[in-house]
């Protein structure tokens, strides 16, 4: 487990539970949701490589070759890539690597975690080594609906279009105008600087220039803002994703 401290902010990352943030407090307030049984569903963690869910778990490479990949979570897809549910090596404070297995052999991930005054930088880059896989990557933070004190969490989000989803949950190539809440959705043309916000205790702003952004509303213990290089199943929409990504998340008192 690494800690890192700041003047405001306290930061666990459990490096044998995909290197996720397992723990985070800002001043008296905990904004990751704690395990809930599955690695799906607790904490901050990175998606790589790749982000969402893949159909089938078939992917194909650049030379022409389909393999298969793991769908045990949310079967009969792949989702989320290897990262979340893997032993990460320390490279220093708040970094870490990871070596991802076949068939990306050969690649690697690597993860910064940085605390600034009243915020925490997250980096991912990937780097192929050889592997001519597609890759894209992601952040999956999962913050809590209650914190200590406040009103339950609201998300504050405005995107100019929304995926429209099929009828296996995945995204089309077909967009739609956003809909309503509750939200399992993929954005794009985001509008303003996303946020989550607890009336009454604390709000956390998200800024990244990711072209993709997952929100997810279903959940009656958590909500997530997710900011990705490529939607779910980018490579059988056509879709290439950058191979890094940075977010900031800004923590500020919310009257």
């Amino acid at each position: 487990m690494q800690h890192i401290d700041g003047a405001e902010i306290s930061v666990s990352i459990d490096l044998d539970q995909g290197a996720r943030i397992a723990s985070l407090q800002w001043r008296d307030l905990q904004f990751a949701v704690p395990f809930r049984g599955t690695p799906l569903s607790w904490g901050w963690y990175a998606m790589a490589p790749w982000a969402g869910r893949i159909d089938e778990g078939l992917i194909t490479s650049e030379s022409g070759i389909i393999h298969t990949l793991p769908t045990s979570w949310t079967p009969p897809h792949a989702i989320h890539g290897y990262g979340f549910t893997s032993s990460w090596e320390e490279t220093g404070t708040g970094r870490a690597r990871l070596e991802l297995p076949a068939p990306y052999n050969g690649a690697v991930v690597e993860q910064t975690i940085e605390i600034l005054d009243d915020a925490v930088r997250w980096i991912l880059e990937y780097t192929p080594n050889g592997c001519d896989l597609p890759a894209w990557l992601g952040f999956h933070p999962w913050f809590p609906r209650e914190l200590e004190r406040g009103d339950a969490a609201e998300v504050e989000f405005s995107a100019g279009r929304m995926m429209v989803r099929g009828d296996d949950g995945l995204p089309t190539a077909e967009f739609s105008a956003p809909s309503k809440e509750p939200w399992d959705d993929c954005f794009v043309d985001i509008k303003g600087v996303p946020s989550v916000l607890w009336p009454g205790a604390a709000r956390v702003t998200v800024e990244s220039d990711a072209p993709y952004w997952v929100v997810y509303t279903e959940d009656s213990d958590g909500v997530c803002l997710e900011p990705q290089t490529a939607p779910p199943n980018a490579h059988n929409l056509g879709i290439a994703g950058e191979h890094y990504i940075e977010a900031l998340f800004t923590f500020s008192e919310e009257v």
